[in-house]
């Protein structure tokens, strides 16, 4: 069975709280930045405009998409912890990848937000309590309800997702 390209991990599934759980998925977050960096060293301009898979963002794209995810992140995860249920506001990231500053703007840039954002969001959560992990935040596009937990699970499979596309490119093109 072949291996689909959008999914190198497979899909996001959430789990039960568990402490190991809870270390794995801070681990994710807290390295994420390292990993990124790992996943696009020594790749030249043109290898930055290579889509991971047809009709797919290319890195370069990738990177900046990271960052913006991973912004949005933190700003969901503030709200979630100092209000009751807020609404979260979703954004097109297929648009936002067509802004002018996902080509002009160098990939460091998102690398550097992705640092100091990731830095910022583990010393917010990484304390949390297990009733903190139960407050919840409600996603309009998705209609339901995402407690903490299943945001801290969503955003570190995100970020090992999109590192996957990175590095699965680069051992299908031999980079």
């Amino acid at each position: 069975m072949t291996q689909d390209p959008r999914y190198p991990i497979g899909k996001y599934e959430p789990k039960p709280y568990s402490e190991q759980q809870k270390k794995e998925w801070l681990a994710d977050i807290q390295f994420l930045p390292e990993e990124v960096e790992r996943a696009i060293l020594n790749l030249d301009a043109a290898q930055l405009q290579t889509p991971y898979r047809d009709g797919g963002w290319t890195v370069q794209q990738l990177v900046h998409h990271i960052a913006d995810s991973h912004m949005n992140a933190y700003i969901r995860f503030r709200l979630g912890l100092t209000e009751d249920n807020p609404v979260i506001k979703p954004y097109d990231e297929n648009a936002w990848v067509k802004l002018a500053d996902i080509e002009t703007v160098p990939i460091n840039v998102s690398l550097t937000l992705l640092h100091g954002v990731h830095q910022r969001l583990l010393a917010t959560i990484k304390d949390l309590t297990p009733e903190q992990w139960e407050r919840k935040v409600t996603h309009p596009e998705h209609g339901r309800e995402m407690s903490m937990w299943f945001l801290l699970g969503l955003y570190a499979w995100h970020g090992r997702h999109h590192t996957a596309h990175i590095t699965t490119l680069r051992e299908n093109k031999r980079w």
